[in-house]
């Protein structure tokens, strides 16, 4: 596995262990189907909060946040539409960031609630 791809592993574990820590129940992790892939979906009271993970080392790039583009935001939006109609959900659905950065063996997390909104793509 090349080693982003290993960052980006430990980088969801951090997030899920983060979550489950502020009360989320995980319903899926890496979910795929077709085209579409998500990287945490949980609950968290009444709502489906779909949750977008980005890992990165150091501070010497652009924060994660700043990857989740209008783009990325068009993908993730249209996955989560065909999820939740795939399981015929009738739950309110959130979109949330998981921002993380390994300096120093810590882990620095952001976590952006309701970080967009979904809108036509």
């Amino acid at each position: 596995m090349a080693e982003h791809n290993i960052l980006g592993k430990k980088g969801e574990d951090v997030a899920v262990d983060y979550l489950i820590g502020k009360g989320y129940q995980i319903r899926e992790r890496n979910w795929h189907s077709s085209h579409f892939e998500l990287d945490i979906i949980a609950e968290y009271g009444d709502w489906l909060v779909i949750i977008e993970v980005k890992t990165r080392t150091g501070q010497n790039w652009e924060p994660p946040e700043f990857a989740v583009d209008n783009r990325k935001i068009r993908r993730i939006v249209n996955a989560a539409h065909h999820y939740v109609c795939l399981n015929r959900l009738d739950k309110p659905v959130r979109f949330d960031v998981i921002s993380i950065v390994q300096e120093q063996g810590k882990w620095n997390i952001e976590h952006y609630e309701d970080a967009f909104l979904a809108t036509h793509a």
